[in-house]
């Protein structure tokens, strides 16, 4: 798992770094990303300023954390199928309709298209920074730290921790399928891929159980115990809140503005 990830325990989502971002405590920036997420959210889908302005402020948080464009880019395809499923707006939505670019659309088709983009694009960005820059054990103290039940903590520390595996399962089904001369490119080819999917689901339960079963036997009986740590300074809460408060302040000036 490890030459999957490049690190162990799952912190293949880290991008090293001695920046300010970095160094901040992880509940500060959860709780940042969050109401960041929420203001987005908030903002009249009309107000394109105002989403402009929230990428402006991501894209600074990015900038200031030195994550390569390429690296935000190819975390953020996560998307794709939102964006395809915002493209299919336009054209199945209600009347009024207008032309664009030959096209008969919805005007509302247009604007909800528009908004499930921006909100989505801006959200994943969001999680990318915040993945990013946090390790995972830091991230899951964090959780810990803003009072999140500790069997969910630990339900997402185990498929964090076990994701490369199942990717890993995954590819070597793919090469398994290729040699025996599976073409995935063709719709022909769309029940082996369900078929595929439907063993690595399968597959993944069934590690699952094994590693409860490993646990147990070495004496397990829950979440492991959070590791005390230092409290998060005033100053570090400040540091963390700036970003969201100004996404905060563009929403309201947006709904102000409607």
């Amino acid at each position: 798992m490890a030459a999957a990830s490049g690190r162990p325990g799952g912190d293949g989502l880290l991008h090293p770094g001695a920046t300010v971002v970095h160094a901040l405590p992880a509940e500060a920036k959860v709780v940042a990303a969050l109401v960041l997420v929420v203001a987005v959210v908030a903002t009249p889908r009309e107000a394109v300023w105002a989403f402009a302005a929230h990428a402006a402020v991501l894209a600074a948080v990015a900038v200031r954390a030195r994550l390569p464009l390429r690296l935000v880019l190819r975390r953020a395809r996560v998307e794709v199928p939102f964006l395809a499923f915002a493209a299919l707006l336009p054209v199945v939505g209600p009347a009024p309709r207008v032309e664009l670019l030959g096209l008969d659309l919805s005007r509302d088709g247009l604007w909800a298209a528009w908004d499930v983009a921006a909100t989505g694009t801006l959200g994943v960005v969001a999680a990318v920074v915040l993945s990013a820059t946090t390790p995972v054990p830091e991230l899951l103290r964090g959780l810990r730290r803003l009072w999140v039940p500790a069997v969910l903590v630990a339900i997402v520390g185990l498929m964090v921790r076990y994701l490369d595996v199942v990717v890993a399962e995954a590819g070597r089904m793919r090469v398994a399928r290729l040699s025996r001369g599976d073409d995935p490119r063709w719709l022909g080819q769309a029940r082996a891929t369900a078929a595929t999917a439907g063993t690595l689901f399968v597959r993944s339960y069934e590690r699952g159980e094994r590693v409860h079963l490993a646990m147990l036997a070495r004496g397990g009986a829950g979440p492991a115990p959070s590791l005390p740590g230092p409290a998060t300074s005033a100053g570090a809460w400040l540091g963390a809140a700036a970003v969201p408060a100004v996404a905060v302040l563009v929403a309201a000036a947006a709904l102000v503005g409607r």
